[in-house]
């Protein structure tokens, strides 16, 4: 394990944005360059969504961009965590293409701090741009696969709202290791106080925010979940108040997620797009590659580029494992130990092995639960254990420069696009990594993390050549949005 990760628990090195305060003990220190950079994209944060709050003053009289207005609003609103110290946006930036915006904490940890600083998440975040697109979960018995829903473990179905991606939206607010409210009437109450109450209550109704709020709202609220088991809504409302609550919580998703559908965020604006609509032309390397992802190297076999009445959006909404080694880097493998607040959110520690859309089916170590299992898949999970959504490889590799680091894979195992091409060629052809192997990544790999369901058929084995790998590296760059204007 890098030493760039602490074997015990060590002090953290200093505070961070503001108002938030990091605990004093933590298993994980960030490195003074990790914290600038932090700082900067707090800095951005609070730059975005002052700028957003300002059309509060003429918001458009379209109801459908007063709905995208107050998405982005809430998504750069850092008051809906738990120590009013984290926006959603903290894990999903546009220069970025809306995933990791910290290059240090993606080259190193892949995971990122919630809300409470000493707690990191089991996974890289992904990507919310084109994420609206996603269908509904379901099952398609022709292809033999569940088809849809939002997170790497698809547990955002989006079979109670009828959107994977409002429903995702009401993940991360009551995570533990993300943004940490104990109660999802604790975000209803934040956002009763904050300066796009009015839109929010002109858009979806006056009955919005009227709630009689307990006296002790405020000290719950503060208070970083999870609750007891005996007690799992700590704000005590009554039954009618409970209800408005959980609608305005929907409506504050639904927001959410029509502004990560919106022109801003889901913009089809690539090279690739330009040449689709006949307004650019690939160089012959991109070319090149675009010949070896829909052919040899068998991208497009999941990645899909669409097809007659089909989006390209290079992805199937399947789920797959392919073989990725973990990441000793995770900060999650040190959080066996209750924290200071007698939260433990790994009990399996160094042994933990992430399952996947398994795992949600069987409801196994799920840190927030967006969506009820349908219970007729529950069947389907052992074919489904270690496996893990198709991501879009749309804004795959956008990123603010040149030397800015992004993270690939669901837990953030790879460090560059070349990375984790170069193994979908050769893991099954390199021989296997020894210990702290000098190798690893260029003449051997990992043993995977989970063989469960691996996929041998389009991984493993591509027979590309270095050239090829570059050229399927290069086809990747021309899906980075920003190419054209909107």
């Amino acid at each position: 394990m890098n030493a760039w990760i602490a074997a015990s628990a060590i002090t953290i090195l200093a505070t961070l944005g503001g108002a938030a305060v990091w605990a004093q003990q933590a298993s994980v220190t960030l490195s003074p360059a990790a914290l600038k950079e932090i700082a900067e994209v707090e800095a951005d944060i609070d730059r975005i969504e002052a700028e957003t709050l300002k059309r509060l003053a003429a918001p458009p009289n379209n109801q459908v961009q007063q709905i995208e207005l107050l998405g982005k609003a809430m998504l750069y609103d850092k008051h809906l965590s738990v120590n009013r110290n984290q926006a959603c946006a903290f894990c999903h930036m546009p220069e970025t293409g809306f995933t990791g915006p910290v290059s240090e904490l993606n080259r190193t940890t892949g995971s990122y701090p919630g809300s409470v600083r000493t707690r990191f998440s089991n996974r890289k975040p992904q990507s919310h741009a084109y994420a609206a697109l996603s269908p509904v979960l379901h099952y398609n018995p022709g292809q033999g696969d569940l088809v849809g829903g939002n997170f790497w473990d698809m547990r955002a179905t989006g079979r109670r709202l009828g959107s994977p991606a409002a429903e995702q939206a009401e993940g991360p607010p009551t995570n533990p290791v993300e943004m940490g409210l104990p109660d999802n009437a604790c975000a209803v109450y934040r956002a009763s106080q904050r300066p796009y109450r009015a839109l929010f209550e002109t858009v979806w109704g006056a009955q919005a925010f009227a709630i009689q709020w307990p006296s002790d709202v405020e000290q719950v609220c503060n208070q970083p979940g999870p609750t007891p088991a005996n007690d799992p809504m700590p704000v005590h409302l009554t039954e009618l108040d409970r209800g408005r609550a959980a609608a305005t919580f929907d409506q504050m998703a639904q927001s959410i997620a029509s502004y990560e559908a919106s022109a801003e965020v889901t913009s089809f604006t690539s090279k690739f797009d330009a040449v689709l609509a006949s307004k650019a032309q690939f160089t012959p390397q991109e070319q090149a590659g675009y010949a070896l992802f829909r052919g040899k190297a068998r991208c497009n076999n999941c990645h899909r580029d669409g097809g007659p009445g089909e989006d390209p959006l290079f992805t199937d909404f399947t789920a797959s494992n392919i073989g990725s080694p973990a990441n000793p880097m995770l900060p999650y493998y040190a959080e066996q130990r209750p924290d200071a607040r007698g939260y433990a959110a790994n009990p399996a520690g160094s042994q933990y092995v992430d399952p996947g859309v398994g795992g949600f089916l069987t409801e196994r170590n799920l840190l927030s639960h967006p969506s009820a299992v349908d219970a007729r898949w529950r069947p389907l999970a052992a074919e489904n254990m270690g496996r893990f959504q198709t991501p879009t490889l749309r804004n795959v590799d956008k990123r603010p420069s040149p030397s800015f680091v992004k993270a690939y894979g669901h837990n953030g195992y790879f460090k560059s696009l070349k990375s984790i091409v170069h193994f979908y060629n050769t893991r099954d052809v390199l021989r296997r990594c020894a210990p702290n192997d000098p190798g690893e990544g260029t003449t051997c790999w990992p043993v995977p993390e989970s063989i469960d369901n691996m996929n041998t058929k389009f991984v493993g084995r591509l027979g590309l050549s270095d050239e090829e790998e570059n050229a399927l590296v290069s086809f990747m760059q021309t899906l980075s949005d920003g190419f054209m204007q909107r």
